[in-house]
């Protein structure tokens, strides 16, 4: 049986603005075993993000426990790894400077921390770009480095914020697509944090889907496919009109979405019309400079 890599029982995180106390987790318990990618989605305000800043140690102020292999997790470590939406690169270092600083406090010689940062970035598929700033690289490229850089110290979680919400479409189906080979690979668990149903259902193996004010977990959706996953298969269309029920879904009750009103058609263009728009054109005075 595969051991509980990350318990979290009974956790509730409450905030204080200006003299209101505000609820933003209520109450969660989740146990996320050792190997396991599991995504976390849910509308905007439903702690999804703090949850995940709780279980990788950023922030403590929480009623409730999380544990990490049987020890509680009372700040950051480099046993948990992070990556956020925006990659967070300084842009005074290289790609490997910045991918080095997930070292900083890290128990190895320096041949031994070159080597892991050689070895991410081939990992994350930006080698030749060691030297390169981060002006120089694309979105998705300095993704790359954010991911690299979470993953350098071999963490045992890697904890993900959001990391392709401002990606465009293509780069974001194929980072996807190289996260899951990444986690295939190192074999580690990862937790990722999205809005997006389609990306949670493609990556996870559970889809923890989450309500908002305050954030409680309405239900687990295992997906119970193999990876790699085909994103057009029927299999996973039925698991996202599921997840997309559950989030649809108030006490039980779906509410019907509202429909667009479809736009007019535009009459569409005769040769007559092209030609007589084309005469209209050449008969028209040009421009002179002075005009311009």
């Amino acid at each position: 049986m595969t051991p509980v890599h990350l318990r979290i029982r009974n956790v509730s995180r409450r905030f204080n603005v200006n003299g209101t106390t505000l609820t933003a987790l209520d109450d969660v318990s989740l146990d996320i075993k050792a190997g396991e990618f599991v995504t976390i989605v849910g509308a905007s305000g439903c702690g999804k993000s703090t949850l995940l800043r709780l279980g990788a140690g950023l922030d403590v102020e929480h009623d409730g426990i999380i544990e990490h292999d049987g020890k509680s997790v009372d700040g950051p470590s480099l046993d948990r790894g992070i990556v956020f939406q925006e990659p967070r690169l300084f842009p005074w270092l290289t790609v490997e400077r910045n991918v080095a600083l997930g070292l900083e406090n890290a128990a190895f010689s320096k041949a031994e921390k070159r080597q892991l940062v050689s070895e991410q970035i081939a990992l994350v598929g930006l080698s030749g770009f060691e030297k390169a700033y981060p002006h120089q690289l694309s979105g998705g490229m300095a993704q790359r480095a954010g991911i690299a850089r979470g993953l350098v110290n071999r963490p045992d979680v890697l904890f993900l914020d959001e990391p392709f919400g401002a990606l465009d479409a293509i780069t974001k189906a194929r980072l996807q697509g190289e996260l899951q080979d990444i986690w295939a690979t190192e074999k580690i668990t990862m937790v990722l944090v999205t809005h997006d149903v389609d990306e949670a259902v493609y990556l996870g193996d559970r889809v923890v889907v989450m309500s908002p004010r305050p954030g409680r977990i309405k239900q687990i959706v295992p997906v119970g496919l193999p990876h790699p996953r085909e994103r057009t298969s029927a299999e996973l269309a039925a698991i996202r009109n599921e997840v997309l029920d559950i989030l649809n879904s108030t006490n039980g009750e779906t509410p019907k979405l509202a429909t667009r009103p479809v736009a007019a058609k535009r009459p569409v263009a005769t040769a007559n019309h092209i030609h007589a728009a084309h005469r209209a054109k050449l008969a028209q005075p040009a421009f002179s400079t002075t005009e311009i």
